[in-house]
């Protein structure tokens, strides 16, 4: 029997695995089913997920969390898809994908990027004509670190050109799973972004640019039909919903990369409200009602998810992953030193061990670059580091220091975010699976000396964001109301017991950057 409260499937393929949520129209999360799937890390900075992967971890997932029979089938109406963004999917005219999908993790279009921005004369490495088209355009310019979409396409068009060739269209992840459940192909305004093909001048009228599009060097007619993340692109195909056991007539809503639906999960939709999203990877964000740029912190305004709105995007290549690390490659690596038993909740103890460290860790200082850096700064070759170590330095010392270098990282973020903006942040609303942690949540308070919310079910952001996405879409909610149906379950403020402290251990960390990251480049390039 169908009930007045209807929902939304929300689809989030993350890096480590897709989640598939019950979502209200109102933003409620009802339950969710979770699938990992495997990351395949290549020894020349190639980073590469497999889409039938993907896929088949979301139909067990989707089948698991359907046979609950939580809510009557005729109650979920429609499916939003949101997913890891900078991705590429290159796919035949059949659908089928060529090769392993290109995370936003793998740089090596950046010899390819550096070839189609170069210029005589340069600011910071950047050709000056080309970039000011560019910036003009866009409000950006592909990344020299090569991790942009459009570094993805011409690494392939050069190194597998025989794929590049038979490629019918080259697809976003969160576009690649639309193309599975509706077999068209389609890309949002804002999932095309880092293609940066694309004129974002007029936030009402985002269209391909045929010069950027030669200036980038690759084929238009391999370039997906342009969509609002707001668009219904269709019904689920029979054979899916059959599968899956949905009505036929549930719809598929256009939806939004991670980034775009965290902004509308954290409750951050009016202009200038932050939002912190401590994951896999960090990011600091609001929307604007303007373009702008700050290319020397490699941060800029392109196109949101809501209609006539910019997004203050940026990404810190690693947040939480540093925990993994921690986990993985020092505690327990697979080695001869490795126990058999194993902490059943390992991030349930790294707090206990944390917390058991005075704030400052003794002067440890840990610098999470494992992968280079996005932003503040564009730099594939600075490397992490437990700096300051000494023969008194503990795990407990270690785990802390990861805790705090992280929140380092976002502060240094949060500098250049308030400058552009030119406003500060009295508040910031903290999502992700790193914003579980209270122990954490009050150290990103203390370091960044602001008010941070919890927003309820945090790790769930962006699938909440995808299912309010849909019920905008839909008709049931208006953006602005979603602020008011954001709930906070916890609110950390500033100690200030420990500012100075924290300020004078912050500016260190800026030094350890600017004072190590030509030894990194002789290192790694």
């Amino acid at each position: 029997m169908s009930s007045d409260i209807k929902y939304i499937l929300a689809i989030d393929l993350g890096t480590s695995g897709p989640k598939v949520v019950l979502v209200s129209v109102f933003g409620d999360i009802l339950d969710h089913e979770f699938e990992k799937t495997d990351t395949s890390f290549l020894p020349d900075g190639g980073v590469e997920e497999n889409p039938d992967d993907w896929w088949n971890a979301i139909i067990k997932s989707a089948k698991r969390l359907l046979s609950k029979n939580l809510v009557p089938i005729d109650d979920i109406i429609a499916i939003c898809c949101t997913s890891q963004w900078s991705g590429t999917v290159a796919v035949d005219k059949s659908g089928n994908h060529l090769m392993n999908a290109i995370t936003w993790m793998d740089s090596r279009g950046a010899a390819h990027v550096k070839k189609i921005t170069n210029g005589l004369i340069k600011i910071e490495g950047y050709g000056i004509t080309k970039l000011y088209k560019w910036l003009k355009l866009t409000g950006g310019i592909p990344l020299r670190s090569g991790k942009d979409s459009i570094a993805h396409i011409l690494f392939i068009k050069n190194v597998f050109p025989e794929i590049y060739k038979n490629t019918f269209k080259f697809l976003e992840p969160k576009d690649f799973l639309n193309l599975k459940l509706t077999g068209k192909f389609y890309a949002s305004n804002e999932s095309i972004t880092l293609h940066w093909v694309t004129d974002n001048r007029d936030i009402n009228n985002i269209c391909y640019h045929n010069d950027l599009i030669k200036m980038a060097g690759i084929s238009r007619e391999k370039l997906p039909e342009l969509k609002q993340a707001t668009d219904i692109i269709g019904t689920v195909k029979k054979e899916i919903a059959r599968e899956l056991g949905l009505n036929k007539s549930t719809r598929v809503v256009m939806g939004t990369p991670d980034i775009h639906s965290a902004a509308i999960g954290s409750g951050a939709i009016d202009d200038f409200a932050g939002h912190l999203y401590v994951g896999t990877s960090g990011w600091l964000l609001c929307h604007l009602p303007y373009k702008k740029t700050d290319l020397f912190h490699n941060m800029g305004a392109l196109p949101s998810a809501i209609p006539g709105k910019y997004l203050l995007v940026n990404e810190q290549d690693i947040a939480g992953e540093a925990l993994n690390f921690l986990r993985d490659n020092i505690i327990y690596p697979e080695d001869e030193l490795t126990p058999a038993t194993r902490v059943k909740d390992v991030y349930k103890t790294f707090n206990t061990m944390a917390a058991k460290i005075s704030p400052g860790c003794d002067n440890l200082i840990f610098t999470p670059w494992l992968n280079g850096e996005r932003s503040p700064v564009d730099d594939s070759y600075i490397r992490s580091g437990f700096h300051n170590m000494s023969l008194n330095t503990t795990r407990s010392h270690m785990v802390r220091a990861v805790f705090e270098g992280v929140a380092f990282n976002a502060k240094w973020l949060l500098k250049y975010v308030e400058k552009l903006i030119k406003k500060k942040m009295k508040h910031i609303n903290i999502i992700g699976g790193g914003a579980k942690s209270d122990l954490w949540c009050q150290i990103h308070a203390d370091i960044l000396n602001r008010t941070i919310r919890r927003v309820k079910d945090p790790i769930q952001a962006n699938a909440r964001g995808a299912g309010l996405l849909g019920s905008v879409a839909l008709g049931y909610l208006k953006f602005n109301e979603i602020p008011e149906r954001t709930e906070y379950d916890s609110i950390f403020k500033p100690n200030p017991k420990t500012r100075k402290l924290y300020k004078k251990l912050f500016k260190q960390y800026q030094a350890i950057y600017k004072q190590n990251k030509k030894i990194h480049k002789r290192l790694n390039k």
